[in-house]
């Protein structure tokens, strides 16, 4: 094709010659491995001619072919192991011609502009990215992997496409992004590229295939190719790089300048919404189902903040990317489904504890169930620390009930009295199970005024009161030895129910690798947040029950607790003064001023 040629001219030479340079590696690997076997055939030609007769020639010709029939031998494997060994596939939504055919005809478009080769298919992918995938390695037909054209032998690659660029983007900007990317598919088509890839590939997945079988033999040359072959395929795919861009600058080059601002702002609100609104949701066992419908709504709130962006919203009146789709709604559901396995490690598809949850049910189905759970987890946690820590004595003792200041002494508070277990209803608050009724499941199922009369607990308070939290954490301000354990026991807690939940799901059955995430979002929380958090959560079921105010959700933020229909951002410092300096009196003025009842028990469930 004479586009090919086109950028070979313009800047593949390079590229071309650092694919010579990994093709060198290969031979001189096959060299060293049939040099045993040359040396074998030397002599035994020369002992058939009799130009190396007696001994020691004999032994030594005999040692030399079982040596070189040995080499041959792990060769072959090796070899065969790399070419049949599967090389990774990232995970995609498949978009077929029929599902996009104006998606499909931009593409082309693209590619006859600037005459290289079509993608041999389109895909989907939940990350602010694009790129294009080979998929034609034999390894992924054997294995179902890949089907249809993308996967003949010599199929160009599959132009990869990130989904929030589709939702957010409008047409012309997607066009112009996707330029560079398309003519990738001209140095693809490149024989010593495409070869050079292949082997990368190849010893990459044989790598993996002898660390995971254990198999040291087949894992060590293949990582010592890797390593003499790593700066040149590198320079390759920049030199690819390179040219591609080169060859995409005709095409929509000023309008591209503007999409890659959209591109970074793309990114900024997908990882806000992901982060604090989707992880939520996922580990309540709920997936939102329109995650790319999201990200209009989210970037439009970063965009309404950001004094930067304060004319990005204008283009929202053009025609949007996502147009290009027959039906948007069902590929969002799919690629929020594929988010939620990547980013969290959820089943790939849905099931009772694996459920899609809509936008305008977000609020009861998830800020609600998350505060309640979190507050059921945070009494269960006292009440396990209660005897070995030695909680504070509460608002009960000889001369009859106290209480802190701006608080009401719980009702039946005479003498201390044995609790009525709370861990039952904070384990089935946690994973979000109904909790049963009856005097071990009390302060989770029965109703506030019921939980009323519930008998005060090991440290003197009666049921999950916010008074019981504020009490113990401001009593522990002394020495923080509460507030260290209890962050603890939080942490320990949260992390055996993740893996409870990673290998089973609440039915019982065992899950698949599916559980473990490919691309974690966040690092491990400390036991300090954990306890803010849980915290948190407590106040915010207590201005619901006794206040009046509502779960909510903000699009950057995700949930929030609304008062009188209005966000009240103002809680996170008076939480962290009581967590970590153990003062309770700026938090205490906060709750008074809205009203909240510290000392009625909250609903668990």
């Amino acid at each position: 094709m004479s586009g090919i040629g086109s950028i070979m001219e313009a800047g593949v030479p390079s590229a071309r010659s650092r694919a010579l340079a990994v093709l060198r590696v290969r031979s001189r690997a096959l060299a060293v491995a049939l040099l045993p076997a040359a040396l074998a055939v030397v002599l035994v030609a020369a002992r058939a001619t009799g130009r190396l007769a007696g001994e020691p020639w004999g032994t030594v010709t005999l040692v030399v072919c079982a040596v070189a029939a040995l080499v041959l031998l792990l060769g072959g494997i090796f070899a065969a192991v790399v070419l049949r060994a599967s090389p990774a596939v990232t995970p995609t939504v498949p978009l077929s011609e029929a599902a996009a055919p104006d998606l499909y005809r931009l593409v082309r478009d693209l590619a006859d502009r600037m005459d290289v080769p079509p993608p041999s298919a389109i895909a989907l992918t939940p990350d602010c990215d694009s790129w294009l995938e080979d998929r034609t390695h034999a390894a992924h037909r054997r294995g179902g992997i890949a089907g249809g054209p993308q996967s003949a032998p010599g199929a160009a690659p599959v132009l990869v496409i990130g989904s929030p660029f589709l939702w957010w983007m409008r047409v012309a900007e997607l066009r112009a992004v996707l330029a560079p990317v398309v003519a990738g598919t001209g140095p693809s088509a490149h024989p010593d590229i495409a070869d050079a890839r292949g082997f990368v590939r190849g010893l990459d997945a044989a790598v993996d295939v002898g660390s995971r079988r254990g198999l040291g033999w087949i894992a060590a040359p293949a990582r010592l190719l890797l390593t003499l072959c790593r700066t040149d395929a590198a320079e390759m795919e920049r030199g690819v790089a390179a040219a591609a861009s080169d060859r995409a600058q005709g095409v929509d080059y000023g309008l591209r300048i503007v999409a890659q601002e959209q591109v970074g702002l793309a990114y900024a609100g997908w990882d806000r919404l992901l982060t604090r609104v989707a992880l939520p949701a996922w580990r309540m066992g709920r997936w939102p189902a329109h995650l790319d419908a999201g990200v209009v709504s989210a970037l439009t709130e970063l965009s309404r903040r950001d004094r930067l962006a304060e004319g990005f919203t204008s283009r929202l009146g053009e025609r949007p990317a996502c147009d290009l789709l027959e039906q948007p709604g069902v590929i969002d559901e799919a690629t929020s489904l594929l988010a939620a396995r990547l980013f969290h490690g959820g089943p790939a598809e849905s099931g009772p504890d694996w459920s899609p949850v809509e936008w305008t049910a977000y609020p009861e189905e998830v800020v609600d169930r998350k505060w309640r759970a979190e507050a059921a987890r945070l009494h269960a946690a006292l009440d396990a620390l209660a005897g070995p820590v030695g909680l504070p004595a509460g608002p009960t003792g000889a001369t009859g009930p106290t209480a802190s200041a701006g608080s009401v002494s719980p009702a039946g508070a005479g003498s201390p009295a044995p609790a009525a277990s709370v861990a039952p209803a904070a384990a089935a608050g946690a994973s979000g199970s109904p909790v049963p009724s009856g005097p071990s499941g009390t302060a989770g199922s029965a109703t506030i005024e019921a939980a009323d009369a519930a008998p005060p607990a090991v440290d003197g308070f009666a049921g999950p009161t916010l008074e019981r939290v504020l009490g113990c954490l401001t009593g522990a301000s002394g020495e923080g030895a509460l507030g260290e354990a209890l962050a603890g026991r939080l942490s320990a807690d949260l992390a055996r129910e993740e893996r409870s939940a990673g290998t089973t799901g609440g039915s019982g059955k065992a899950r698949g690798a599916d559980a473990v995430p490919l691309f974690p979002l966040q690092p491990p929380r400390s036991g300090r947040d954990l306890l803010a958090d849980h915290v948190t959560a407590m106040v915010c079921c207590a201005a619901v029950d006794s206040a009046g105010a509502a779960p909510g959700m903000d699009w950057l933020d995700g949930p929030v607790l609304l008062v009188g229909g209005d966000r009240r951002a103002d809680l996170a410092p008076r939480v962290l003064c009581l967590v970590e300096d153990g003062d309770a009196e700026p938090l205490r003025e906060w709750l008074s001023a809205l009203g909240v009842r510290t000392e009625k028990p909250v609903r668990l469930v």
